[in-house]
């Protein structure tokens, strides 16, 4: 586990931010036009998630959807004025309180090799530079234009 550093701990602060953005952007426009509405605040979810995750992994997801949650949540209860942003008889509106949580865990818990932006390496098995055809053979150019002692571009005369 890697130790939480300053970078950390600040990339953590900036995804909960996004996450609270997210959340109330979602909640206010889920409504918008039944179902895309939903459909593209549902979207904006896993984006954030996969942007968070792959960031700086855990704690980034983690602050990322607890923004989420928190955000969802406290607007989705009654104002001050008896206003709400979520009806509760609207299956649109359980459609974006469970699905914003489901959707944030569900990112969260695929595997962290989709999040590494290494190399994998050679395949086992698998000749380097074979992908089915016959390997090719360098060739040389050939003329009276290819001097080989002759420098090359960039490189100093003789």
């Amino acid at each position: 586990m890697r130790p939480l550093t300053a970078a950390v701990l600040g990339k953590a602060m900036a995804t909960l931010v996004l996450g609270l953005v997210v959340g109330v952007v979602g909640t206010v426009q889920h409504r918008w036009h039944e179902p895309w509405g939903v459909v593209l605040c549902l979207a904006l979810v896993v984006a954030g998630s996969v942007t968070s995750r792959a960031w700086d992994g855990w704690p980034t997801w983690v602050t990322y959807a607890g923004g989420v949650f928190f955000a969802v949540q406290a607007l989705s209860q009654t104002g001050p004025g008896g206003d709400v942003l979520v009806p509760a008889h609207a299956a649109v509106g359980w459609v974006w309180v469970i699905g914003s949580i489901v959707l944030a865990l569900a990112t969260g818990m695929l595997p962290a090799r989709l999040f590494r932006d290494r190399p994998r390496g050679e395949r086992p098995g698998v000749p380097a530079g074979s992908a089915g055809e016959p390997p090719t053979e360098p060739v040389a150019p050939t003329g009276p234009s290819w001097d080989p002692g002759a420098p090359g571009p960039g490189e100093p005369g003789r």
